[in-house]
């Protein structure tokens, strides 16, 4: 009988270390999932991606807040069934191999709004 109250008491014990550890995991994970998606670089990598796959639909333009560089990309796409789409392929390229810095200032700040 007093095996069983030790066994219950440890396993009580070892949940309760197991779920304070869960709870300091997720809080970390949340603060670097907060710093991580609030930093530029995340734009970066987000823009370059969309332009690579999804370049066609001008995509990464509007997430840059170019809506009317944007609609022309979907636009240019849907007239030419699609072969505009190289342009944002092109664009995902591009940004992706700038620096992170070099990327900020040309796209976010500078707002160039092609290549």
């Amino acid at each position: 009988m007093e095996e069983n109250k030790n066994f219950n008491d440890r396993a009580r014990d070892t949940a309760s270390n197991f779920g304070e550890e869960a709870k300091n995991t997720a809080n970390e994970f949340k603060e670097n999932w907060n710093e991580t998606t609030n930093s530029g670089n995340n734009l970066k990598l987000a823009c370059g991606l969309l332009g690579i796959f999804l370049g066609y639909l001008g995509i990464h333009k509007f997430v840059l807040g170019y809506t009317k560089e944007g609609i022309i990309q979907l636009v240019a796409s849907i007239i030419t069934c699609g072969f505009a789409g190289i342009i944002g392929f092109i664009e995902g390229i591009i940004y992706l191999t700038k620096s992170d810095d070099e990327f900020y200032r040309t796209y976010q700040q500078g707002r160039r709004p092609w290549f």
